[in-house]
């Protein structure tokens, strides 16, 4: 216990948390986007059983560390590419990233993104956690190989991510709630995971991109966002008491 409580490993536990929480934010975006279409007694255990799940995933390969480094071995060569079994994760995942993200947008840019419109039913359960699951494993394998640069103590990334899925578990419901109440938020949203899906093809072909900028970006982007809906909300009250005095 002493030689883990070493100053070294408690840097490395905080720089990591911190990591893992920021890394975690897309995946909980695109959770509560996906649980927020299923009905409200189901969302909140949805969400749960999700970052559940991203939790053992990361822990799982963390143990599989041998297994997981070995994924950045060649398997074969494409036009000059050496292609991996990370970078295969990466391009599929990049790719079903694309493809939702695109498929939600369309959804809702076209009217149809309220459940129960048309005739449409809400998506079952396993479904849901279906896709939940094949992107957690994307994100899972990323934040895992993450860790392994940053920390050389097994102990300290598995407690990295313990408490960033309970932060994690703690804020995703207030999270979607917010998603929820504002629509071009949730736009946004689904554009940044557009973002993300470019950014894991390009890795998944050696591109390298760096997260910096890509962060800087959608922290900008939300901040100006976040600025509008204060605006709106600002106008909207102004209005309120207008009214409320006229008709007083």
């Amino acid at each position: 216990m002493e030689a883990f409580l070493t100053t070294e490993n408690l840097i490395a536990l905080l720089t990591l948390t911190a990591l893992e929480i920021v890394l975690g934010i897309d995946n909980i975006v695109f959770i509560s986007i996906l649980t927020g279409k299923l009905p409200k007694e189901q969302q909140s255990r949805a969400r749960t059983m999700g970052l559940a799940m991203a939790m053992l995933m990361r822990i799982g390969l963390l143990l599989a560390i041998t297994w997981v480094m070995g994924l950045t071995r060649t398997l074969f060569t494409v036009v000059g590419n050496d292609v991996s079994g990370k970078d295969l994760i990466l391009f599929v995942g990049g790719l079903f990233l694309l493809a939702k993200s695109t498929h939600e947008i369309h959804d809702r840019m076209e009217g149809q993104g309220h459940v129960g419109e048309n005739g449409r039913s809400h998506p079952s359960f396993v479904s849901v956690i279906a896709q939940i699951t094949l992107l957690d494993i994307v994100f899972s394998l990323d934040s895992v190989i993450t860790a392994v640069g940053m920390a050389s103590n097994i102990a300290t990334m598995v407690i990295a991510v313990v408490i960033a899925v309970g932060v994690m578990m703690i804020f995703s419901g207030r999270i979607s709630s917010f998603i929820e109440r504002h629509p071009t938020l949730k736009m946004l949203a689904l554009s940044f995971l557009i973002l993300i899906g470019v950014m894991l093809v390009a890795e998944s072909m050696d591109q390298h991109v760096n997260k910096g900028y890509i962060y800087f970006a959608m922290a900008f982007s939300l901040g100006v966002e976040l600025l509008n809906i204060r605006l709106h909300n600002k106008k909207l009250a102004q209005q309120t008491r207008v009214e409320s005095g006229g008709k007083g």
